[in-house]
């Protein structure tokens, strides 16, 4: 048997589909077979050449539901030790730590191998090593959930980043009974954080976005206040938010734009001892004039968040699960497309409207 996979070409170059055998499993690794691959800000950012830019010749893509093809022989459950079967609907990491970084030997989630498996040579087996493809090559140490029933693949698609980086960072920022937090930023990270955010008892949540239609659906996830940045100017903003904290300034801020201004503002935003959580920023040697004064003199805690802890995946998935009549959160995907047109899907994911565009692929109908 054979699968297909999208072939990075280079920055702004249309993608190439090609053909692959399927490898043989390892006894303690999974075989997936994709159903939904999504475009997140990050994947755009590396089409683009920006970010963490990769060679030509790889697939791309990380943000993905699929269920269980093949089973390495010593693999028999997920993360929660439930049975796994084949045809099982999963969701899983796809970064896998090293184990033996200073990172991993201290318990933090930032290694810098974790990337090791994924974004490889595809003409090197076992060739499907990313989201834009049929299938791929699920490892050992990459965290392993089967997706509750009752989740459709559109509503789970998103989870394995922009809902557990979301949920990763508030909890470790620290969001508290009656916290006023600040989310700068309404795409799909920035929707599921309002959410979070006050299903973790979030007094007031105050989302900042440059697109009216996103601020109303951040209002359908929670938030209390919204700011359109393209509106109000910054000083405004800074007014609205001391207002509603008696001239204090939010308890939380939380940036997923990608844009290194924005932490300047951020700044400006926090009360004293305030905590600030950046994860939309990926992209190093981007210069900002972030004042380090303000953040020592105000006691300001900041916070980077690139991957998160394996605990993670499993109560996003039952955040889904609990909460899908709460939050509209099959709005998250906007557009979907099939696999056959990803660099259409791009352009549209592109434009800046949508804020995930999916590609489905061949064959699959929507699972539950």
């Amino acid at each position: 048997m054979q699968g297909r996979v999208a072939i990075f070409q280079g920055a702004g170059k249309p993608m190439e589909l090609r053909e692959y055998p399927l490898p043989d499993v390892g006894r303690d690794d999974i075989l997936v077979r994709v159903r939904a691959a999504n475009i997140c800000g990050s994947d755009l950012h590396i089409w683009h050449g920006r970010g963490p830019g990769i060679p030509a010749g790889r697939v791309s893509g990380h943000e993905m539901v699929g269920e269980v093809f093949r089973l390495g022989r010593d693999v028999t459950t997920d993360c929660l030790g439930q049975p796994l079967r084949e045809g099982d609907r999963i969701a899983y990491a796809y970064f896998a730590p090293c184990g033996a970084c200073p990172a991993c030997l201290t318990g933090q989630p930032g290694c810098p191998n974790r990337y090791r498996h994924w974004l490889g040579p595809a003409d090197e087996p076992p060739h499907f090593r990313g989201a834009y493809g049929e299938y791929y090559y699920l490892r050992r140490g990459q965290t392993v959930c089967r997706v509750p029933d009752g989740l459709d693949d559109m509503e789970v698609s998103p989870v394995n980043c922009a809902l557990c980086q979301a949920l990763y960072g508030l909890d470790r920022v620290g969001v508290r009974l009656g916290d006023t937090v600040v989310i700068q930023g309404a795409g799909g990270l920035g929707l599921y954080a309002a959410a979070l955010a006050r299903d973790m008892g979030a007094a007031q949540v105050v989302v900042l976005d440059a697109r009216a239609e996103r601020l109303a659906l951040a209002r359908e996830f929670g938030a209390t206040h919204v700011l359109d940045v393209s509106r109000t100017p910054e000083r405004e903003r800074r007014d609205v938010v001391r207002s509603l904290t008696r001239d204090h300034g939010a308890d939380v801020v939380a940036e997923f734009v990608g844009i290194p201004a924005t932490v300047e503002e951020g700044v400006r935003l926090l009360r004293p001892g305030g905590r600030y959580l950046w994860i939309g920023n990926i992209t190093p040697g981007l210069p900002s004039a972030l004042d380090p004064g303000t953040v020592v003199r105000g006691a300001q805690t900041v916070r980077g968040v690139v991957v998160w802890e394996p605990w993670v995946l499993p109560r996003a998935l039952d955040f889904l699960a609990r909460r899908r009549e709460v939050y509209p959160f099959r709005k998250i995907v906007s557009d979907v497309l099939p696999f056959e047109e990803i660099n259409r899907a791009f352009a549209v994911a592109d434009a800046g409207g949508p804020i995930r565009v999916s590609l489905r692929m061949s064959g699959v109908t929507d699972g539950r």
